[in-house]
């Protein structure tokens, strides 16, 4: 049922259409209803019937929904038809363009004050900062989009809740990412509100923050979750996006040939959506997964596909995160010097608020390459740099490979206490992965 203005806003608002058609209070009224009640409700001082304003919208050629709210007649199925297409332009990758068009459709929700449409319009302007890696303004819009939604059940809030962790996990604040994550899916399986989409949506985005703190265990048991609820799940885009996360779990368990066929699962989906920023990290999963399994050369070839799909399409932060992990393949390739060079062209793109974790990879891989060319002090500089990352975002498991590599260092420059000291902070954070920065694990949704 329309929600409409009160007596007073529907009476001024009557009065003026009548004024601007030149018509009477008695031909307003006629047949059905006397000048005597249009002029009480032009006063607001009447509630009006549903009957009798549509029998006044009819005699002023208007529709109900407008006398009775101001809003254009199906204002809001023209506003969520705009809405997709918006999306559709975002799943091409045109962030950019995509973004002008949310802001359009926010100021027109805005102007009619359509809730729901405002949020819709809020979380893809907080999707396409996400793209083009403007973590700020992604959190604002994702925190903005969840205040207009109110008190809406939280299956309805929860991808604005999942694009704000998300804004946090880039932004390389991973335990807090963790939390938000873990929080809600607590309060969906507890309080029984098991929708299959938004539950399948929070376990495949705290895959990636649990790997990187090195809780595979958590990780695993999030990817068994999240391919049991793929089934019940009504978006194909989401089944697409949980097979190329998943894959990340089968890959740190050398499940090589499952992970390869997860990801290319996603890829067809993708292909057939045509949302072509995620057929992009399709690739780069891909050149990430043959690159852990010894496949340089076709690790190469992914990681290109991607970099160049990704940057056609001005996806900043995602460009330059391939672009370390296609450094790393390019070193291992002995082309030390293109990876150095690429290495630093995508820092600048970087920073602890920024790709975190990636940043860190940087440097941890430029501090290799000076180990090689015999420069040790700015392969310690480097090695300090990433360690002081790291530290910041929570990723133990990359903390502990980096303080290996850097107690070797000051172990063979004669520095042993100071070796010593990185060895102990690499055992630190060893000891049970996963469970030294996190809480209990969420609630188990029925399956």
């Amino acid at each position: 049922m329309t929600e409409r203005d009160g007596p007073e806003v529907i009476g001024r608002r009557v009065q003026q259409l009548r004024s601007e058609r030149g018509l009477t209070q008695k031909q307003l009224a006629e047949p059905a209803y006397t000048p005597a009640y249009i002029s009480t409700l032009e006063a607001g001082r009447v509630r009006a019937s549903e009957p009798a304003l549509r029998h006044i919208a009819e005699r002023l050629g208007v529709a109900y929904e407008e006398l009775a709210t101001g809003r254009p007649a199906h204002l809001a199925i023209d506003l969520r038809l705009r809405l997709t297409d918006a999306q559709r332009t975002l799943a091409t990758g045109e962030a950019e363009v995509a973004a002008e068009q949310y802001a359009v459709l926010l100021a027109e929700a805005d102007e009619h004050g359509l809730a729901d449409e405002q949020a819709a319009a809020l979380l893809g302007l907080g999707e396409c900062a996400l793209e083009t890696g403007d973590l700020v303004t992604a959190r604002q819009r994702f925190e903005e989009s969840e205040r207009r939604l109110g008190d809406a059940p939280l299956p309805v809030r929860v991808p604005a809740l999942r694009g704000r962790a998300v804004s946090h996990y880039l932004a390389g604040e991973l335990r807090y990412a963790c939390y938000l994550f873990e929080s809600t899916l607590d309060e969906l399986n507890r309080t029984g509100l098991h929708d299959p989409d938004a539950l399948l949506l929070l376990y495949t985005g705290v895959i990636a923050p649990y790997m990187d703190m090195g809780a595979h265990a958590r990780a695993a048991q999030a990817a068994e979750f999240a391919l049991a609820l793929a089934p019940k799940a009504g978006d194909p885009a989401l089944v697409a996006r949980m097979h190329r996360s998943v894959a990340r779990t089968m890959i740190a368990e050398g499940r090589i040939a499952e992970a390869d066929s997860s990801l290319a699962k996603a890829a067809d989906l993708y292909r057939q959506l045509q949302i072509r920023t995620e057929l992009a990290n399709c690739h780069w999963m891909r050149g990430y997964l043959y690159a852990q399994n010894g496949e340089l050369e076709r690790a190469e070839a992914e990681l290109r596909q991607a970099q160049t799909m990704l940057s056609a399409k001005r996806a900043a932060l995602y460009t330059s995160q391939v672009a370390v992990e296609l450094a790393d393949v390019l070193h291992r390739r002995d082309k030390s010097d293109e990876a150095a060079a690429l290495l630093h062209d995508v820092l600048g793109d970087l920073s602890s608020e920024r790709g975190a974790v990636h940043s860190a990879a940087a440097h941890r891989l430029l501090g290799i390459i000076a180990e090689d060319a015999r420069d040790t002090e700015t392969a310690e500089e480097h090695y300090v740099r990433a360690l002081s990352l790291l530290e910041r975002a929570g990723a133990a498991g990359d903390l502990a490979d980096l303080c290996r590599l850097l107690g070797d260092l000051l172990r063979r420059t004669g520095r042993v206490e100071a070796a010593l000291d990185a060895y102990r902070t690499g055992l630190g954070h060893r000891t049970a992965p996963g469970t030294t920065t996190l809480g209990p694990a969420p609630a188990q949704p029925p399956l």
